[in-house]
């Protein structure tokens, strides 16, 4: 199963693909999407959204996961941040991947062994569970991260009988 992970954010949107095969994890890709500052809002949601619609043509994944938000004391970078996340999952639902939704606590969790993890832990953690990315970014590991998430409890949904939990199709 190929599956994108997805980093939410306005200014940029990390993205990475992975490959799940049993319990093997292998990199498929990794990148940013960054929008230009001086667009209007709407725009910059538009560049999110062909650019994701590219990757997914590209790629073809399987399915995506997204990293949930967290509401900050600014009310207008929050919206703007849940709209460039209402886009990013918008996009692979359109074309009918299930996509997973997982909070930032959950992913470190899976990935490093700790949900407090700082973002340096989370990228060596990615450097060492999937060597072929090379030197990333943080936007970059933190995608791959959610990626790893979603594989592990796609597989445990999946051995169980369950529904994958905030997925939609």
């Amino acid at each position: 199963m190929k599956i994108l992970g997805i980093d939410p954010g306005l200014q940029k949107t990390g993205w990475g693909i992975i490959e799940s095969v049993g319990h093997n994890l292998s990199f498929v890709a990794c990148g940013l999407i960054k929008t230009t500052p001086s667009k209007t809002l709407p725009q910059r949601l538009g560049e999110i959204d062909d650019q994701m619609s590219e990757i997914i043509e590209r790629f073809m994944p399987d399915q995506a996961a997204i990293e949930e938000t967290f509401v900050n004391n600014n009310s207008a970078s929050s919206l703007k941040l849940g709209a460039a996340r209402g886009v990013a999952m918008v996009v692979p639902a359109r074309q009918g991947l299930i996509v997973g939704e997982y909070p930032a606590n959950l992913v470190k969790k899976s990935v490093v062994g700790a949900g407090k993890a700082g973002k340096g832990q989370v990228g060596m953690m990615i450097r060492t569970l999937l060597p072929a990315c090379g030197d990333i970014g943080e936007d970059e590991a933190d995608a791959l991260a959610v990626a790893i998430c979603h594989a592990h409890h796609a597989a445990s949904q999946a051995k169980f009988g369950g529904v994958l939990a905030g997925a939609a199709r």
